[in-house]
This record gives C-alpha cells, structure tokens and sequence, in this order.
C-alpha cells in the first residue's frame, strides 16, 4: 500500500510539474511561431542507458511551451540505429500531452550510429515539403540533432544538401566528437547553433537552444482574412507579451503605382492613395479594418511598438471583394402589335412599372425609308394605338422604357397594316339564251388583281372562274334556273366584298 501511495505521488508531481513550467511561459512564447522541428536522435549502442533518458527528457523540457497543431509548431522524432526509425511524424501530435506521452514512451534503438541513412530519411520523406506526412510548404523547417558525437559517418554531404534546401541544422554533442565536423555541418551563426555539453548538465542548454529554434521558425507573418468589400480582418501572432502597442497603417495601392516620396494624407509605407491608423494594445492578436472600397488593392503595415527593442514592421497585401450588382429589372420585355387594320395598329408592353418608368417613347416608321414619327405615351400605360398610317405597309415600331435615373431599355417589332380591298358595286345580270348568262360589273380598283365569279351547278355543286382585272363582263353557259352567281375582286392579301345575283 505505502508503495502504491508513494507511485502515486510521483505520478501527480509530473504532470503538476508540466502544467506549471507550460503556464509559467510567456503568451508570447506559447503562440510564437509556426513550423515545422525534427528531432534527430542518437539512439544507437554507443549512448548509454542513462544518455539516452537524459536525451528525451532534455527534448521533452526543450518542446515543453510550444503550442503545437496545424497552423503552428509541429513536431517529429527520429532515431539513429542500424536502421533509422521514424517514432512519430509531423502530423501525429496537435497537443502537448500526447507528445509529452509519446517522448516517455520513447525507447532506445542500440546498434550501429548510421547517422548517413537517418538523414537520408529525414531529407526525402520526413523534411520534404508537398509529400504526404512531410513538411508544410512555406514554413521554416529546423533539424535538432542530438548526438553523443561518437562515430556519425559521412554527413557532411546530406547535411549540406539539406542547408541547401532551406533546413535549419541545430546541433547538440553530450560527447568529445568532431568538432570540425559538427561545425560544418550546423547553420550559421555556429555559436547559436552548435552546443556542446555534458550529459549531466545538459538542461542548461535548453532556453538558449529553444531561443534559437524560436528566432527561425517566429510567425512573423500578418494574415488578412474574411475580406469583404468593405471590410477586412487582420491576425498575427503577439510578440509583444502584453506590453507596449500594436501600429497599424493600412491604405489603397493606385494602379500603375511607380514609387514616389508620396505628399499630404500619404505614407511612405502604404502606397499613393489616402491611409488610415489604427491602434491595438499588445496583448491584442487582430484587428478589423472597416470602410474600405469595394475591388480595390490595399497594403497592410503593422508595427509592433515596445519601449525597450526594436521589432520587425509585417506587410500584408489583400484586394476587397467587388460589390454584386443589384439584378437588373427588365423594365421591357415584350413588345406585341394587335387590332391591325389599313390604317391602323395596336402596340402593346409588359411588364408595366410606374414606379421606376418615367415614360414610355413609341417610335414608327414605314419601311424601308419612311418618314420617323414618335409619340410618348404615360408610364400607366402598357399600349397605344397608332393612327393614320399607310395602308398595306411595314412599319417598325421601337418602344423605349425610360427610367427617372436616365437609363433606358427599347424593344422593336415590325407591324403591318391591312390593304384597303374595295367592295364590287353593280353587279348586272342578263340571260342570252337556254342557260346562258352575261354578267357585267364595274371595277379597276387599286391593288385589284382579278375577280373571282362562282356560280352554282345543281345538286350542292359550285363552278369556279378567275378572270384578269381588265375583264368587266363574261358569259356563263349550263347555269340552272334560279341558280345564285356571285363575282367578288381578288386583291393582293385577300378578296373584297363582292355581289351576287339569282339567274
């Protein structure tokens, strides 16, 4: 039982001990930075038992204030032996407990220290960027190899080809290694990132090796999000630690902008056009940027404001959103023509809109080249009646609806008027002999193209005759007593009215 007590108590301590070393980090330290740290770790049969537990709980203390997830810091192991192993990747870990867990449960590889393959490994699949489970593209990526600088072999190639590709390489030896190879091998400035140390006191490297890893992979980027066309949001990560304030100069970049020394109600830093400022306390991480215009490009300055060091402006740029017309009302949609007759014609239209026509403009003219007569019409009005036209003519008719804010919208259509088809007047009928008529008829109307005469046959039959408009009289033969003769003028559209008379 006493035993059972006494692991409980170790157990509490541990993790009391890890939630006040996160909580006594500075907010400027827990949301520093974004990217991407790999571990590299001497877990071969040349590091000690002891060495090695040391190692891990010198990583676990080192990784211990990072906020870790996606849009942060992540985090992955990889151990050196006679075959490297991948403990954990980049994507395994969004939270300190279950990193923390998982370095405890770290166990040591022995073997051989083939440092050349790990690295190998590292560079392909663990630090390469736009593979699954690699590192993000964009972001910085840091290389912490731990060693106890016994026997690593060739890295000086690998090492320098992973440089070459934008890792930074940090280096820890607990032993009495190469130190003209170690200092090849890690990034500039090597006194910021080359350590050597004992074993035994090796913790006391551990706030200027995370100070280093914070200098290359500090979010010093300001994002602008939910941009609309008035309207922008800014988010950066806090460095100021609730001290001092946060400057902030936005304005819009003129097109076919050249550079200058800029002039009244310009800055320097934001462009041509007029800026703004804005002021943020330093605990502050966002800002909202109001009264933009719409589509229109703008530069974003932010100044961090600290009484005793100097930090780094961030610069963003962003375009608003262009402001989504209203849909347009189709005040005119159709246009129709109705009740034609020779001299006559209706035009009609929809949709009738007093409260956005001022008028309406009716506009006519014979085609191909007449004359152009408009009339205007009111805006309760969906149709009017065009007088006095030609008789037997196209005519093209545009209707123009025209709002009070001076647009307008016109629709045509083609309108035709009847032809004028005079009647026949004094039909005159004389029988000539058995069944035999003459008719006579007076005529030569304009347009007159004929005359068409019927008459009856008997037994419901009907005998038909065209006869050309010179013709005024003809003969008919074998018409019955009382049989009914009609002659009526043919024009060129239809036939006029006619007469009839009875045998």
């Amino acid at each position: 039982m006493e035993v059972r007590k006494a692991l409980t108590c170790v157990l509490i301590s541990v993790f009391l001990w890890a939630g006040e070393a996160q909580e006594s980090v500075p907010d400027s330290v827990l949301n520093c930075c974004e990217g991407d740290v790999l571990f590299l770790l001497d877990s071969s049969g040349s590091v000690s038992s002891y060495e090695f537990s040391r190692m891990v709980d010198f990583l676990s203390e080192l990784a211990l204030p990072f906020s870790l997830g996606p849009d942060q810091v992540r985090v992955g192991l990889l151990q050196v032996g006679t075959e490297p192993h991948l403990e954990f990747g980049f994507d395994a870990y969004s939270s300190q407990q279950g990193l923390q867990a998982a370095l405890e449960r770290t166990k040591q590889l022995k073997g051989d220290t083939n440092t050349v393959d790990a690295l190998l490994m590292a560079r392909n699949q663990v630090l390469k960027q736009g593979v699954p489970g690699g590192a993000r593209p964009d972001l910085p990526r840091v290389l912490v190899w731990l060693t106890d600088g016994v026997d690593p072999g060739e890295v000086r190639e690998p090492m320098t080809r992973l440089r070459e590709e934008g890792v930074a390489v940090l280096v820890v030896s607990t032993g009495h290694g190469n130190y003209q190879v170690l200092r090849e091998v890690a990034s500039p400035p090597t006194e910021e990132h080359l350590f050597f140390v004992d074993i035994d006191d090796i913790n006391i490297i551990s706030e200027d090796l995370r100070n280093a890893i914070i200098e290359i992979i500090r979010a010093e980027r300001l994002q602008v999000k939910s941009v609309t066309a008035t309207s922008a949001q800014l988010e950066w990560r806090p460095v100021l630690a609730g001290t001092g304030y946060y400057d902030i100069q936005f304005g819009p970049i003129r097109t076919g902008q050249t550079g200058g020394t800029g002039g009244p109600g310009t800055s320097p830093g934001i462009g041509l056009g007029p800026f703004q400022r804005i002021t943020r306390p330093g605990d502050a991480s966002s800002a909202q940027l109001i009264g933009l215009r719409p589509d229109t490009t703008y530069k974003v300055t932010l100044t961090p404001k600290a009484n005793l060091e100097f930090l780094n402006s961030l610069q963003a740029t962003f375009t608003t959103q262009t402001v989504n017309p209203q849909p347009e009302v189709q005040t005119l949609s159709t246009v129709s023509v109705s009740e034609s007759s020779s001299r006559s014609v209706r035009v009609s239209w929809a949709p009738l809109l007093p409260h956005l026509i001022r008028d309406y403009q009716v506009e006519y003219s014979a085609l191909p080249s007449g004359p152009l007569r408009v009339t205007r019409v009111s805006n309760t009005q969906s149709s009017t009646v065009l007088t006095d036209l030609q008789p037997d003519t196209q005519f093209l008719v545009t209707v123009s609806a025209r709002q009070s804010n001076g647009k307008e919208r016109a629709m045509s259509v083609k309108a035709c008027t009847q032809e004028v088809l005079p009647a026949l007047s004094d039909l005159q009928l004389t029988t000539v002999g058995n069944e035999s008529v003459q008719l006579r008829w007076k005529g030569s109307f304009d347009g007159l193209r004929g005359y068409w005469v019927t008459w009856e046959r008997g037994q419901s039959q009907h005998s038909t005759l065209y006869l050309p408009p010179n013709r005024l009289s003809t003969t008919l033969t074998h018409v019955p007593s009382r049989a009914r003769v009609c002659v009526s003028p043919v024009y060129r559209t239809a036939r006029g009215e006619g007469l009839c008379c009875t045998a």
